[in-house]
């Protein structure tokens, strides 16, 4: 199955309750006028996009409507899928390569799929053939280090790591000198994504900072969130805490192939302008994507 296939798979649950009904509703239109615009509003606040996404994007496609004189179903499904691409922006590539070893460094709360999400794109990069190094530096979690370690034997990588509850700064120190002797093309840090000391948050990952910039000087550096795409809006006000404490650069949407609120990621760009870099659309190792913006509306659409 192709990266296509498996998008429009993946967003099967979104697809059937919110954006199916735009297509019938769009197809059984009599004319355009307001009543319409309303009933389409009603929809995507429905797949979770929020009241003020919801209203931003009906009120762009008024505007498209009234400026270029559109009457029929397929000119405004057009002008719909053009707005919704252009409010979620460019795609937004991890920047790596210009450095080796470049760096990921990962986020994001338990149940998430902040692990599953490190293997995965651990698997993606060296299926493009990058030398990838895992670094087990959430510490503190229950059995984190040996979740990890399962991942990274089934693709095929190699983990850092040391005893639960050792200093996760200490785990990243080694982890760096390794991935410098190695010559890793990518090392990527499972680190802590604990939100309810925020003080203690922002301690661990400063001292992480400073370990990175001491031992890999100039370094490329990614640090993502990892979010669960399932619980909507609630998702946006989660990575809205943790850029109190971090200078996140990225967002990982897992889930997304479980839930019918996929229209969520229409909002985390216009109100967090945090572009969204990866997302899952299955439980399969290969089933992390890379997030193409104009590729995600149409697989929405598309039958």
């Amino acid at each position: 199955m192709g990266f296509f296939d498996k998008l429009k798979q993946g967003l099967t649950k979104t697809k059937n309750t919110v954006f199916s009904p735009i297509n019938t509703l769009l197809r059984s239109m009599r004319k355009v006028d307001e009543e319409l615009l309303e009933e389409l509003e009603e929809i995507l606040i429905c797949a979770d996009t929020g009241m003020e996404t919801a209203q931003a994007v009906i009120s762009a496609l008024r505007e498209r409507i009234k400026d270029d004189k559109i009457k029929d179903a397929d000119e405004v499904t057009l002008a719909l899928k053009e707005i919704m691409t252009d409010m979620l922006g460019e795609e937004s590539p991890l920047v790596l390569g210009e450095t080796k070893p470049s760096v990921i460094l990962v986020i994001g709360v338990n149940g998430v799929g902040k692990t599953t999400s490190i293997a995965k794109i651990a698997n993606l990069l060296k299926s493009e053939g990058n030398n990838v190094l895992l670094c087990a530096a959430d510490t503190f979690r229950a059995a984190a280090i040996d979740q990890l370690q399962i991942w990274a034997d089934r693709c095929g990588v190699d983990l850092i790591k040391h005893t639960e509850g050792s200093d996760p700064a200490a785990v990243v120190f080694d982890a760096a000198c390794a991935a410098k002797s190695r010559g890793s093309d990518v090392l990527i840090i499972d680190t802590a994504g604990r939100l309810h000391n925020k003080k203690n948050l922002m301690d661990e990952l400063s001292k992480i900072s400073r370990v990175l910039d001491r031992e890999l000087p100039g370094s490329k550096r990614e640090t993502l969130l990892v979010l669960d795409a399932t619980t909507g809006q609630n998702a946006i006000n989660q990575a809205y805490e943790f850029t109190k404490t971090s200078e996140i650069t990225g967002l990982v949407l897992t889930k997304l192939d479980g839930t019918a609120k996929g229209g969520c990621v229409l909002s985390i760009n216009s109100k967090l302008g945090i572009p969204v870099k990866f997302i899952g659309v299955g439980e399969a190792i290969d089933d992390m994507q890379r997030f193409v913006p104009k590729d995600f509306v149409n697989a929405l659409f598309e039958n």
